[in-house]
């Protein structure tokens, strides 16, 4: 059965999180607020909960899934990053924008793009989002709970109960935070792409 945990989206309960941390930990999948909508995510080696994350939206191996990290220095472990790189993903995080970057060796192969070996990373501007992977250690992988056939991400929580219910582990419920996804920039060849225009701003960044 889900369990829903009621938490300030200001300033979360550090032991709602920790109740949450813990479901994560074991192999649960969770629905998280983050600074662009609702999230899917699960522990980053787990491969039974990123399956059930990828038949939940039903996305296959080449659909990239995202490594939500607590920082920039985080991202350096699991995306090859260079200056011009470096100087970008410190103006835009944390924020609503995810980084198609080369995976290093600490991701594993099966979360990477199967034929590009590449990775999407982002650090959530999120109070909620970020102190959940304080509390975790560790990245968590997600992707937006957006379900097949819908045009924009859940953002109810009661609708998400509906619709969800008995597929989730854990819902951290801290209201409504949005149904914009993310703005994706890629910067696997070394020259920023948009790919997608989202809730990220792009004139910050010189993208416009």
């Amino acid at each position: 059965m889900t369990k829903y945990l009621s938490v300030h989206a200001l300033n979360p309960q550090a032991r709602l999180l920790h109740q949450a941390a813990q479901i994560l930990a074991t192999g649960g999948i969770a629905a998280i607020p983050t600074d662009s909508c609702y999230a899917l995510v699960c522990h980053l080696d787990d491969k039974p909960a990123v399956d059930h994350i990828r038949r939940l939206r039903r996305i296959d191996e080449r659909h990239h899934l995202t490594l939500l990290c607590r920082d920039l220095s985080e991202i350096a472990a699991y995306a090859r990053v260079d200056n011009a790189s470096y100087r970008l993903l410190r103006q835009a995080t944390p924020g609503p924008y995810t980084f198609i970057l080369e995976a290093t060796r600490e991701v594993p192969r099966r979360l990477s793009h199967p034929s590009r070996k590449t990775i999407g990373i982002r650090v959530p501007d999120h109070p909620v989002a970020l102190q959940l992977l304080h509390e975790l250690g560790q990245p968590l992988i997600g992707t937006s709970l957006q379900l097949p056939g819908d045009a924009l991400p859940l953002n109810d929580v009661e609708e998400i109960r509906a619709r969800l219910d008995d597929e989730l582990d854990v819902v951290l419920d801290a209201g409504s935070c949005g149904v914009e996804p993310t703005t994706i920039i890629d910067l696997s060849s070394g020259v920023p792409k948009v790919m997608r225009v989202g809730r990220g701003p792009l004139e910050p960044l010189g993208l416009a």
